[in-house]
């Protein structure tokens, strides 16, 4: 079975004009020019928030010394090659374009959103613009300058308007369980070629929570839904089709290990992963319960696979998925 971290990119089109491999955008509620008419200046002008462009990588062994089990890592595996992305190193560059196994990518991260994703970059990279959409990374390709919010995964402003990126999965999950499912990682180091204080976090911690990213504390910027459903910054597992989005109550798929979701004549498989203490989404139907599904590298083992189509999902604080996908429907939170 080929890799799930593989399998996310969504009806590729070519690429008429240069710039990042493109998809069929995910669902997108609203018009571009509202998008771009809600951009923000997040304070650091244009590549003030550097890329990483020349990443360095280095044992499990020798990163151990750095890293507690604790620390949030983002992780990604293409080709039997697995590299764990420290969320401290992150959180001074948010964007490292690298290329895993013969795949050239974006692993990109967000902290005002809590949002990791990767993109298949092609020959371009990835610049951080300095703007903000719903407290959002807005991304620049360096090939045709287009603006793409990181959680929209779309262009909102240049030649790529209204287009899609090709979305790889990555893993939001702590050193400990990134470290057991793949022991042989390699872990993006600090010879970063930028001087940073990498030891510190200029919004808070995750380990343990606090500061910005205390499940209460409010958001810096304004966005442009508010729901009060959730504390702003708690954590939903997302994903969404064509014309839909859908938030997961991630104590909910811990609880269960599955959850089924029927909308719009479309099935989805949600399977909770106790390994990485993520989720992973499918479209389709299969007759599994939990204790028929193995993990392993490329992810969940599930009776009748071949008839699933795995769809990408992520993390996000509740207030920026409110903020993007208003009609979001939530599966597995009751009535809250």
């Amino acid at each position: 079975m080929r890799s799930l971290f593989g399998l996310m990119a969504l009806a590729p089109v070519a690429a008429a004009l240069a710039g990042p491999p493109l998809a069929e955008p995910p669902f997108l509620p609203q018009a571009p020019a509202e998008y771009r008419e809600a951009r923000l200046s997040g304070g650091p002008p244009k590549d003030g928030i550097p890329s990483i462009d020349e990443p360095r990588f280095e044992s499990a062994a020798a990163a151990g010394d750095r890293l507690a089990d604790g620390d949030r890592i983002i992780g990604i595996h293409i080709d039997g090659e697995a590299r764990a992305y420290p969320q401290a190193i992150l959180v001074w560059h948010e964007i490292v374009n690298d290329t895993v196994g013969d795949t050239p990518v974006s692993v990109t991260y967000c902290p005002l959103t809590g949002t990791a994703l990767g993109f298949r970059r092609g020959e371009t990279t990835f610049g951080v613009s300095g703007r903000l959409v719903n407290s959002n990374l807005v991304m620049y390709d360096r090939a045709s300058d287009t603006q793409w919010p990181q959680m929209l995964a779309a262009g909102i402003d240049g030649p790529h308007a209204g287009d899609g990126l090709q979305e790889l999965r990555v893993v939001w999950t702590t050193w400990a369980r990134w470290r057991e499912r793949y022991p042989h990682t390699r872990v993006l180091t600090e010879d970063t070629g930028s001087l940073r204080r990498y030891g510190s976090d200029p919004y808070g911690q995750y380990n343990p929570r606090g500061g910005y990213y205390a499940e209460d504390a409010p958001p810096v910027f304004p966005v442009m839904h508010e729901s009060d459903r959730y504390p702003p910054k708690h954590e939903v597992l997302g994903f969404r089709d064509a014309d839909h989005a859908y938030a997961v109550d991630r104590a909910a798929l811990r609880e269960t290990g599955v959850l089924r979701h029927e909308a719009n004549g479309r099935h989805y498989l949600i399977v909770h992963d106790p390994g990485l203490d993520t989720g992973w989404v499918f479209r389709g139907e299969a007759p599994v319960a939990p204790g028929d599904i193995e993990f392993g590298p490329d992810g969940p083992r599930i009776p009748g696979r071949d008839s699933l189509t795995a769809v990408n999902a992520f993390e996000a604080m509740w207030f920026a998925w409110a903020g993007f996908y208003p009609e979001t429907a939530v599966i597995g939170g009751g009535d809250r």
